[in-house]
């Protein structure tokens, strides 16, 4: 996770780098910044018809130039930045959609219900015509979404007991707007009452309604007890400007931060004596000042300050921030942070899709259950202080100059998605290269795998840690005592078919003792192997061909019981034949002969057992071929003792027949050690 927090780091880095190289390319090829203002004068009558339009502020009844500019003049300082934007706005042609209402619930949930937004709505009316028509509408919704106004459309046909209810006889326009100023508040809904069906007079009943919320002062005395008045509100927005009413966007957004953030409308036009204001450092208008507990901020004197709803709405979030917001960036964060695992995993293409499933789901579970807690926490009536310090410590951060940066940067990658997901693609095909690269340098091989030997690898893990898990996480030799564990008898009954197909991994058998076969005067130092995975070299070529071979050999061809010769047949040493392992006929025993075979050519020399690991029971036959071991031969012993050609028992077990031939013991499970028997004294007795 560190990994993917620091390369998410560097990636935010590049961004902010990238910004201001735009930013440097702008101004060498147009001669000017961002921030830089803009002269009213030296623009057209469609550029500041435009800005005003972005503002908020009706112009219908200015057909001059000079009145329009005067006005743009009067709302606030204009910045290359917000002519560039409002600009492009204009020119994307987006179509914004409209909420059709299917009855009362629909209309409650969306409308009424909403506490924290404004709605305009027309009612159609049974059999009558709309009250605006569909072209007037289209631009209506264009020209109000800019505000974060929605739109609706309630058709009495689909509820005409709920239209009867409301009073609503004749098709009507119904704006939606919370009355009250405390969060989730009451809603009240108004009905447009104007003769004049028009986009501009529609706009300016919906803008005078929204105005009416603000507090307005409209002298220096109520000024002076407002500015020292001390309530609820810890964060207050004033604006010092020469209007009739505040722009649409400041009325918009006093309804989106309600109980977060006053929204105060000081009107100077009419004011002889401006001295408090000088007072209190209010030196020209129009002006945007933050009151905080902390002090005085001026808006608009860093960078992407625009006087626009969008700039001054992520300038407000990010200093009176709601939990909902900081939910939604931390979820983004999350999520591009769980992205880097698609770049950072390497080998086939579906691996890392996988991966990356897994990482979303479980980096967003623990996001949600994480803020569970903290929701509860911040629910606690002894905690207003520490929310109240939080604030603060949210109110010095972000006046800073690097966080109008970061503002600033949120808004241009955010209004050009294409160059911010372009980015991160290239940040991730950057650290996929060198990810290669390093595991490359240390020969790693899931580099080169391919999605069938990947997904036939995940199948194997699967049925392994799914059907039986004991012997997937145990390796032999290990010290839990398995006799007591009944998981492995439980898994057979919860399963009844793997009882008669096992699904029992393979991997343990790598860890079964192997050695060499030698005889007493055989130099066989040299070609000794030690007892646990030292000898992997040698078997690994011989476990190749095991596997490949096509063998089978039955589980009937095996010994049954122990035999002890008896006197009056020809009698088998001990140190010949280990009748815990080796098996005598009621016959003639030729034990001597046939125990012997290989080593009896040599001169009749016996089996070197110092070389066989103590817990492993003394045989010279393997009963699976029923040939005896030749000297030089690699041997095998699993754990129940008995001993086997390594060829013919990893064979024997990868074909599916996880037991001993001989004792039907588990081969993966661990077995009490065997203890030789004292040989017998070859003396008769007294």
């Amino acid at each position: 996770m560190w990994v993917k927090l620091c390369c998410l780091l560097l990636y935010f880095l590049a961004l902010f780098v990238l910004a201001r190289v735009f930013e440097a390319v702008a101004w060498y090829e147009s001669g000017f910044l961002a921030t830089q203002l803009v002269d009213p004068v030296a623009l057209s009558f469609r550029k500041l018809r435009t800005i005003l339009e972005c503002r908020g502020l009706g112009h219908s009844g200015l057909p001059e130039k000079k009145d329009v500019r005067e006005l743009v003049e009067k709302s606030g300082d204009l910045m290359e930045g917000e002519l560039y934007s409002a600009l492009k706005e204009e020119e994307a042609s987006e179509s914004v959609s409209s909420t059709n209402f299917s009855g009362e619930m629909h209309f409650y949930e969306l409308v009424e219900d909403t506490k924290d937004g404004i709605w305009l709505v027309q009612v159609i009316a049974n059999d009558r015509s709309p009250l605006v028509g569909k072209v007037h509408w289209e631009k209506m919704v264009k020209k109000v979404s800019r505000f974060g106004i929605r739109t609706g459309t309630f058709n009495c046909s689909s509820d005409p007991r709920y239209c009867k209810r409301r009073g609503w006889l004749k098709s009507t326009l119904i704006m939606s707007v919370p009355q009250t100023s405390t969060s989730k508040g009451k809603v009240m809904l108004k009905e447009y009452s104007g003769r004049k069906i028009e986009v501009e007079h529609i706009f300016k009943w919906i803008t005078a309604h929204a105005a009416s919320r603000i507090k307005t002062i409209y002298n220096s005395e109520h000024l002076k007890e407002e500015w020292n008045k001390s309530d609820q509100y810890r964060v207050k927005i004033y604006l010092f400007a020469n209007l009739d009413q505040p722009p649409a966007f400041f009325s918009a957004l006093s309804v989106k931060f309600t109980g977060r953030v006053e929204f105060i409308f000081v009107n100077v036009e009419n004011w002889d004596n401006k001295s408090y204001m000088a007072e209190i450092g209010i030196y020209k208008t129009p002006s945007y000042i933050l009151r905080t507990p902390e002090g005085i901020y001026r808006y608009g004197n860093n960078t992407g300050e625009f006087i626009s709803l969008r700039a001054m709405d992520s300038f407000l979030r990010s200093l009176q921030p709601e939990v909902n917001d900081l939910f939604v960036l931390s979820l983004v964060l999350v999520n591009l942070m769980a992205w880097m695992d698609l770049f950072i995993t390497q080998g086939a293409t579906i691996k890392r899709f996988v991966v990356l499933i897994s990482t979303l789901g479980t980096y967003n579970s623990l996001l949600i259950i994480s803020w569970l807690p903290v929701l509860g926490f911040l629910q606690l009536p002894y905690l207003d202080s520490f929310y109240e310090y939080s604030l603060k410590l949210f109110r010095y951060s972000n006046t800073t100059t690097l966080a109008s940066w970061v503002r600033a940067d949120w808004m241009f990658y955010s209004s050009h998605p294409a160059l911010f997901l372009s980015t991160y693609l290239g940040h991730g095909l950057l650290i996929d290269y060198f990810e290669k690269k390093r595991r490359r340098n240390n020969n790693t091989d899931e580099v080169n795998a391919n999605n069938l030997e990947w997904l036939s690898s995940l199948w194997d893990w699967y049925t392994s840690y799914l059907f039986h898990p004991i012997a997937s996480f145990q390796h032999f030799p290990f010290d839990s005592d398995w006799d007591e564990d009944p998981d492995l008898f439980l898994e057979r009954l919860a399963f009844p078919d793997l009882w008669l197909h096992p699904l029992i991994p393979t991997d343990y058998i790598k860890n079964l003792p192997m050695w060499r076969f030698q005889c007493l005067g055989a130099s066989s130092d040299e070609e000794m192997l030690e007892t646990f995975p030292d000898s992997e070299s040698d078997s690994d070529s011989e476990n190749k061909e095991v596997f490949s071979s096509d063998r089978e050999v039955s589980e009937d061809d095996e010994l049954s019981t122990f035999h002890r010769c008896s006197e009056g047949e020809r009698r088998c040493s001990i140190e010949t034949c280990s009748c815990a392992s080796q098996y005598c006929h009621h016959e003639p025993c030729e034990c001597k002969a046939r125990s012997y075979g290989s080593c009896s050519s040599v001169g009749d020399m016996e089996p070197d057992w110092s070389a066989w690991p103590s817990d492993m029971l003394h045989c010279t036959e393997c009963v699976v071929c029923l040939e005896n071991f030749a000297k030089g031969c690699l041997l095998m012993g699993l754990p129940c003792g008995h001993v086997f050609h390594q060829n013919c028992i990893v064979m024997w077990l990868a074909g599916g027949r996880h037991c001993c031939p001989v004792c039907r013991w588990a081969s993966y499970k661990k077995k009490q050690p065997y203890t030789h028997p004292q040989p017998l004294s070859s003396e008769p007795p007294s």
